[in-house]
């Protein structure tokens, strides 16, 4: 029995990074796992634990799951195109913004209306969020398809996407 892939969820930043590459490569080659990936972490803390394991001969990275949707690209500047560079796939988290990009800007859902972390994600970018939002709601309108289908197929159109990960709540 193995795993196929292993992610480490975030950057522990209490454990040394040397620790981290090393722990990977050792569950790698035990049989127990394949594959090693990262999530929710900095391209530079990346880039760097990538160098640690390349340079001391360790098991490269071959994944990042991170944040990615139209109201969110940030990871656009730096963690893609490392990715890219790198041959590492990218499965974003939330490719519909916690379902802010499913529906028009004005409905709510009860998760929406209870969903803390949801709202502080966003709550500095609201005046943008809208007007993406909109354009999205605009486009699903002309071509008779929810406005799910389009945030995801903005995802899914970037080169260095390899798979999404989603989530429904129905």
């Amino acid at each position: 029995d193995y795993i196929d892939l292993y992610q480490i969820h975030r950057l522990d930043q209490n454990t040394p990074m040397e620790e981290i590459v090393e722990t990977l490569d050792a569950i790698v080659r035990s049989g127990k796992v394949r594959y090693v990936g990262a999530s929710s972490m900095y391209a530079w803390q990346f880039q760097k634990m990538l160098h640690l394991a390349e340079s001391a001969g360790l098991r490269q990275f071959v994944s990042m799951q991170n944040y990615v949707n139209l109201l969110y690209r940030e990871e656009e500047r730096e963690m893609l195109p490392l990715c890219a560079d790198r041959g590492i796939a990218v499965m974003p988290w939330s490719p519909m913004a916690r379902g802010k990009l499913t529906r028009p800007w004005n409905s709510t859902t009860e998760r929406s209306e209870s969903d803390l972390v949801g709202k502080a994600l966003y709550v500095r970018t609201q005046d943008n969020d809208r007007q993406i939002v909109d354009a999205v709601e605009a486009v699903a309108k002309e071509r008779g398809v929810p406005m799910a289908q389009i945030a995801l197929a903005w995802v899914l159109r970037k080169p260095e996407v390899t798979s999404p990960i989603i989530g429904a709540t129905k």
